[in-house]
């Protein structure tokens, strides 16, 4: 009996340390924490953008009719003035035939018209002679003179059938012209929008044959930036950035211009800005989608605290109210948290400069607080602990 006793109150015992311990542990608060280190930072703006040529040419026609002839295709290097594309001219030689032929009549009634003037001043100078003698009558002389003047008045409208005329056949030439589709600059042909025997329209607006890229060694990337980060986006400085086609390379290239249209979409406000890439491998291609750093600082051998560390809120009341407002990190003294104001500079993903601030490099910089639960909970499945 007197050991059963001493059985249960050393099971008593165990039990009252265990249930205290418990109690202890779980209602404790566990720091996890980090040092200070040198280390490089760079501060970015990302952003996305589209690869474009820096100049691109729609190439159209001025005439309509059907395509005859093609002489350049996809990814073809063409040069200024040379022929892309044939419309059938048959009907604009038509054209210049029957505007020559009207140039003729014009002109030939030109020299009728001189000769009847020519006529008509004989008559006019000769019944002024015979008028004076008395040979013609006044009548006659007011005849032969109006005579004179209406075919002095038919050369000038002659001479403008002729202006008309010649007109009409330099417009039925330029016409003819334009059925040879030329390049108009140096490049690379990107695109081809008509086949042969299609047939193109020219009356209400021009249709676009082939886009042609100037120069394919220089491209620019057309990114949008949102109004809070375009105040540190500076003309003239770094990016890099990556393309889906080459995921293990990184481009490099520069901001050439920050435009101040702004483009508002459901309230969101962003700017245009413009890097200048060099491409002379042909890599980047037009239309490709980038994904780009903007370099605004980059530091190297700075004292760094990590993010987490300015995130950090001590759930102690007591400790938390005592504790100064501003930025600043908890760091762990003697087991118990202190905050400790700082002066931050840049900033990257992981870690921010440290400027000025009461912190060495040993310092213990709290990352995470952990408060175990005093409860804990049995997992489906498993088994019930023994029972005293």
């Amino acid at each position: 009996m007197k050991k059963m006793i001493i059985a249960a109150a050393l099971v008593i015992a165990v039990l009252g340390a265990a249930f205290f311990y418990l109690k202890s542990s779980g209602s404790a608060v566990q720091y996890t924490t980090q040092k200070p280190l040198r280390c490089d930072i760079r501060e970015t703006v990302s952003a996305t953008g589209t690869v474009n040529a820096v100049t691109t040419v729609l190439v159209g026609t001025q005439v309509s009719g059907t395509i005859q002839k093609l002489y350049a295709d996809y990814n073809s290097m063409v040069k200024e003035g040379q022929i892309l594309a044939l419309i059938d001219p048959a009907s604009f030689e038509a054209q210049v035939a029957q505007s020559s032929a009207n140039l003729l009549l014009a002109e030939a009634n030109l020299e009728k018209a001189k000769i009847a003037l020519r006529d008509t001043h004989t008559n006019f100078e000769r019944n002024k002679i015979l008028f004076e003698k008395n040979f013609v009558s006044k009548s006659d002389l007011d005849a032969s003179e109006t005579a004179y003047l209406s075919a002095a008045a038919q050369i000038k409208a002659s001479e403008a059938q002729v202006a008309q005329a010649r007109a009409s056949l330099q417009l039925a030439q330029t016409n003819l012209r334009y059925t040879k589709i030329l390049s108009p600059v140096n490049g690379t042909v990107i695109s081809r929008s008509v086949d042969v025997g299609q047939t193109v329209a020219a009356s209400f607006q021009t249709p676009t044959l082939f886009t042609i890229a100037q120069d394919l060694t220089q491209m620019q990337i057309d990114a949008s930036i949102d109004e809070a980060d375009i105040g540190r986006i500076k003309a003239g400085g770094p990016v890099a950035f990556t393309v889906d086609a080459y995921p293990e390379m990184t481009f490099k290239g520069n901001v050439s211009e920050i435009r101040n249209a702004p483009t508002t979409v459901q309230n969101v406000v962003t700017y245009s800005v413009i890097v200048k890439v060099d491409n002379p491998e042909l890599k980047l291609k037009p239309g490709m989608t980038t994904s780009l750093s903007f370099i605004v600082a980059d530091k190297n051998n700075v004292l760094c605290i990590p993010n987490a560390a300015l995130r950090v809120k001590i759930s102690d009341p007591k400790i938390a109210a005592a504790a100064p407002k501003g930025t600043g990190v908890w760091v762990l003294k003697n087991k118990k948290p202190g905050r400790v104001f700082l002066t931050t500079g840049i900033s990257d993903n992981r870690n921010t400069e440290v400027i000025s601030g009461d912190i060495s490099e040993h310092a213990e910089i709290i990352v995470e607080v952990r408060e175990k639960n005093q409860k804990q909970s049995v997992q489906p499945g498993a088994r019930p602990g023994p029972r005293f």
